[in-house]
């Protein structure tokens, strides 16, 4: 990603797209931007506060979860037209997500807690996520750290 916050990276693509008269573009864009306003507005509650990243970061993350869970619905109900709709939604605002950690990284991070915390088997899961967690927030899918750390204590 380059140094601009994710919102400043939103309202300068949000000009791009209204050039480019790239309509599904400009919507997804102004939804998340309209997002991140929210969360801006209901953190201020009276002091000037921005978003950092990790929460800009997060107001992405629930919208590309909508997304998947609206796909999932629509998929369900056979509604193929507003699953391609959302899915175009859903791969513009990916471009907002950090590369996802590979296997190999993320294995070698779990061992490091595991070992760290000195779990040996599952009674110990609840201590290793919850390190895990807070070391790999916003780095990785916690249903993959879930698998992982399952595999490596069961």
């Amino acid at each position: 990603m380059s140094d601009l916050s994710i919102m400043e990276r939103v309202t300068q693509e949000m000009k791009d797209a209204m050039k480019a008269r790239d309509k599904v573009r400009l919507r997804t864009l102004r939804s998340l931007r309209s997002a991140l306003m929210n969360k801006t507005i209901d953190k201020r509650q009276g002091d000037d506060a921005e978003l950092d990243d990790s929460e800009q970061l997060a107001v992405v993350r629930k919208q590309v979860k909508q997304r998947k869970d609206s796909i999932e619905q629509f998929e369900e109900a056979g509604r193929d037209d507003l699953v391609e709709k959302e899915q175009e939604e859903l791969d513009i605002l990916k471009e907002f997500m950090p590369e996802p950690m590979s296997d190999e990284k993320l294995e070698a991070a779990i061992d490091a807690i595991i070992d760290d915390v000195g779990a040996t088997d599952m009674s110990d899961m609840g201590a290793v996520m919850g390190r895990a967690m807070g070391e790999l927030r916003g780095k990785v899918d916690g249903s993959r750290v879930q698998q992982i750390v399952k595999d490596k204590l069961g």
